[in-house]
């Protein structure tokens, strides 16, 4: 597949478009797509005002130092060239590579980087970038005096640093990382070395088309055993296949030291994934070796995990696991042996990780499911239960030896609990201390704040003797998100609000920046105002600006904005987020309008009607964003909720098309009643399970237009051992993957359809076969359909000519069929 897509990438760009554009204009009668203007064979551009949203400049991100005394903002780059996209790559194992600089094949990068000073909102632009750069992976030193990052060229990978104090990049070591794994280079404990991957020196590299005569068939085996695996792209197909994976991953640890001195640290091999120990005295590895796997991506490979000291000797072995290819397809599934190993942030050279009770199997009824274990430096004792648990193990939050939080959840009934363990008294009992369903907002407790410590490493933040942590939500209520900062007691399981958010703005606690949590960095934006950063006096209720970004899209200030309520016909409360365009009046009547959802299960009714999010956010519009289309004069209804409840042991897709459809029914009935939609003048559309959405509901429903669909799956056969939420096998609920599947019910898609997808798509169960083969069914049926394949994007879409035409595609697909659709009888099948 990766010598196809290398070859394809290849083409030149107007034969891709030829190749597109023709089998989409076969989907209309001659009269029709010469009418709308869809028959040439180039990439198209829409409205200007849309061309100058998606060219818009980018607003900063930031990120705080360790010291919490500077804020990093760094700049993501333009859109790039849909030629940058299409130049040669290689697909090895889900691993999407260029091996001209061994690194990941494309990834979105920065072009500006800046210190603000948290003391005076000072903003110093980092100068010394060399020109183009394609910075990534900036990461503070633990001291957070400086910065690492690297810089991507054509040739390789560059490390650089940037000094807070002077403003100043400098180049560490040219072209030799090797980031083919995704591993960047991380700060030792001295702030003064950095840990990297190097491209190792092994000769000439295998060629990238293998012979032309073959050695031999292919052969894969199974002796008996059950490996279910989840559909997969860019896997391994032959031993040609192998030995490219094995180059170009294969890699050198060394430590870097600022004035670029290099020191190797044991042999080549491919490192998966390294990290320090806190103290710097040893390197955890995790390395990737043979055999290797044709139906399972790279990070299932056999994977030994070791502690080696800065020589490169291996001086303890935790586990040498085997191919995971065999781990159940049930959630909460894991592979058996330890899992997650990771240092102990809060001590010099603790390893901690767990281990499943269960054989991994989530269907296995048991009392207790997994243990954590921890063993210290030199590593020459028996592991250590710390604690042993009833639900999956998902992370530890550690403070000190009288202090940790361990995080464990269960999928099937959205639990997520807190456990408050004494890490250095193995004979206290472990405390449940919060317990919550995570699909509950209203009821969220938020997540526990860390700080940075001595070894650079995140902890708990703690105050009052080290008994009171503190924690950060979203704040869901009935009247939207108001993020808030809490101090919760664990010695006395009690809470103080310390802050929650008041409208007009939506305000979000970052991290507290001194030791009572009363001085605190947050984000603000509101409907007109993008998000900028302030310093908040929790005593005085002051605040100060720390930056001034300006409004990205100046085009869009002055629609409206509100945040609206409604009810299913079985009771399940509904929301979604209603836009008029700017000067728009109900003396206007009502506009066509734009609907862009994606369904999401739930385990609880009353769940599931909870409002989860904001009258008060700013809305970040791009390509991607129904709300372009407020500019060309339709109203649009974002996120109305598609709940698909499933109640105690019910699943909730035994009853997915109904509910599907009776939530978009409810919404129409909603906007229709308010005067500000016309009922026949609806698009219903959304991205990925949201094309999926799409597609069913033109399938068993009339309730709307036309519909846009993008980069979806519509045959669930193609995805037989489990997609989104479901964890049954086709072989279990057959009736619920045909009954799911839109391309099942092709012959009664009767509404227009606009289908476009990556042809590079290499998410899980979104092969781009899934929407030509549903397009070819349409087509059979003689539906009103239309395929549009963006060469060289993947499920996402980043090329500027393929977002422009995208939105010259939808525009003119929702003037024709929406704008200027004729009244129907419309109402439901």
């Amino acid at each position: 597949m990766h010598r196809e897509h290398a070859r394809a990438s290849a083409l030149p760009a107007i034969v891709r478009i030829v190749t597109f554009a023709a089998v989409a204009a076969a989907a209309l009668t001659p009269s029709a797509a010469q009418a709308a203007g869809f028959t040439d064979s180039v990439y198209r551009e829409p409205a200007q005002v849309l061309v100058d949203i998606v060219d818009a400049p980018r607003t900063p991100v930031g990120s705080l130092s360790p010291d919490r005394q500077s804020l990093l903002l760094t700049t993501r780059q333009n859109y790039p060239s849909v030629e940058e996209l299409s130049r040669p790559e290689l697909g090895l194992a889900g691993q999407r590579i260029n091996p001209a600089n061994h690194a990941p094949s494309w990834t979105w990068s920065y072009v500006r980087l800046a210190f603000v000073s948290i003391a005076d909102s000072e903003e110093r632009v980092v100068t010394g970038l060399p020109e183009n750069a394609r910075v990534g992976n900036a990461e503070w030193s633990p001291d957070g005096s400086r910065i690492a990052f690297t810089n991507t060229t054509s040739d390789g990978v560059e490390l650089w640093t940037a000094d807070v104090e002077s403003a100043e990049a400098t180049r560490v070591l040219g072209p030799v990382l090797n980031l083919t794994a995704g591993a960047p280079p991380t700060w030792m404990r001295d702030g003064r070395t950095l840990l990297a991957c190097l491209v190792a020196d092994l000769g000439l590299a295998p060629e990238i088309e293998e012979p032309g005569v073959p050695t031999g068939p292919t052969i894969q085996e199974n002796l008996g055993e059950e490996a279910p695996a989840r559909t997969y792209q860019y896997l391994l197909e032959d031993e040609h296949d192998e030995e490219l994976f094995e180059h170009y991953l294969t890699s050198q640890l060394a430590l870097v030291t600022l004035d670029g001195e290099v020191t190797l640290v044991g042999e080549p091999t491919i490192v998966w994934d390294f990290d320090p120990s806190p103290d710097g005295e040893y390197v955890l590895v995790q390395s990737l070796h043979r055999p290797f796997s044709y139906l399972v991506t790279a990070w299932r490979f056999p994977m030994a995990i070791q502690v080696w000291d800065l020589d490169g000797n291996v001086v303890h072995e935790v586990a040498d696991l085997p191919l995971r290819d065999q781990i159940p397809i049930a959630r909460n599934s894991v592979a058996e042996g330890p899992r997650n190993v990771t240092w102990r942030p809060d001590a010099p050279a603790t390893l901690y990780w767990a281990e499943t009770l269960d054989g991994g199997d989530a269907r296995v009824e048991t009392e207790q499911r997994d243990r954590v274990f921890l063993l210290e430096a030199p590593f020459d004792g028996d592991p250590v239960p710390l604690i042993t648990i009833p639900l999956r193990y998902s992370r530890i939050l550690w403070a000190h030896d009288g202090l940790a939080l361990v995080r464990e959840w269960w999928w099937r009934t959205r639990t997520v609990r807190f456990w408050k363990v004494e890490p250095g008294d193995p004979d206290a009992e472990p405390e449940l201390l919060i317990e919550y369903s995570y699909e509950d907002g209203y009821n969220h407790p938020g997540a526990p704040v860390t700080i940075t410590n001595s070894y650079g490493r995140d902890v708990l933040m703690t105050a009052d003797d080290a008994n009171t942590i503190f924690m950060i939500g979203d704040g869901a209520s009935p009247e939207g998100d108001r993020p808030f900062l809490d101090a919760f007691d664990t010695y006395h399981n009690e809470t103080t609000r310390m802050f929650r958010s008041e409208a007009p703005y939506y305000e979000m606690p970052i991290t507290p920046l001194n030791k009572d949590a009363r001085q605190i960095v947050t984000e603000r934006e509101s409907v007109d105002e993008v998000t900028n950063f302030f310093v908040r006096d929790l005593a005085d209720g002051s605040t100060r600006r720390l930056t001034s970004f300006p409004h990205p899209t100046p085009e869009l200030v002055g629609y409206s904005k509100e945040l609206i309520q409604y009810e299913r016909a079985d009771g399940v409360q509904l929301s979604g987020t209603l836009y008029l365009p700017p000067g728009y009046g109900p003396d206007q009547g009502p506009l066509p309008m734009v609907m862009w959802a994606y369904p999401r299960e739930f385990k609880s009714a009353s769940a599931a009607g909870q409002v989860d999010d904001s009258p008060y956010r700013f809305d970040w519009v791009g390509w991607w964003s129904p709300l372009l289309w407020l500019t060309q004069g339709y109203a649009v209804l974002d996120g109305p909720t598609m709940p698909i409840v499933g109640e105690g042991d019910e699943d909730p897709n035994d009853t997915h098309i109904d509910q599907l459809v009776a939530s978009a029914a409810a919404a129409v009935d909603e906007v229709v009643r308010r005067g500000v939609a016309d009922r026949h003048r609806i698009a219903i559309g959304g991205h990925s399970y949201g094309a999926f959405m799409t597609a069913n509901l033109l399938a068993h429903s009339d309730l709307f237009a036309a519909g846009l669909a993008r980069t979806g799956a519509y045959n669930r056969t193609l995805t037989p051992f489990g997609f989104q939420a479901e964890d049954r096998t086709l072989w279990e609920a057959p009736e619920v993957y045909f009954a799911m599947s839109p391309f099942m019910h092709a012959d009664k898609v009767n509404e227009p359809i606009l289908l476009v997808h990556g042809q590079a798509d290499d998410n899980a169960g979104t092969f781009p076969m899934q929407s030509e083969r549903f397009y070819n069914a349409l087509k059979g049926h003689g539906a009103v359909a239309r395929l549009v394949m963006l060469p060289s994007e993947r499920h996402s879409y980043r090329a500027r000519e393929s977002l422009l035409h995208l939105l010259w595609e939808t525009g003119r697909w929702l003037d024709t069929y929406v704008k200027n659709a004729e009244p129907s009888d419309g109402g439901g099948e």
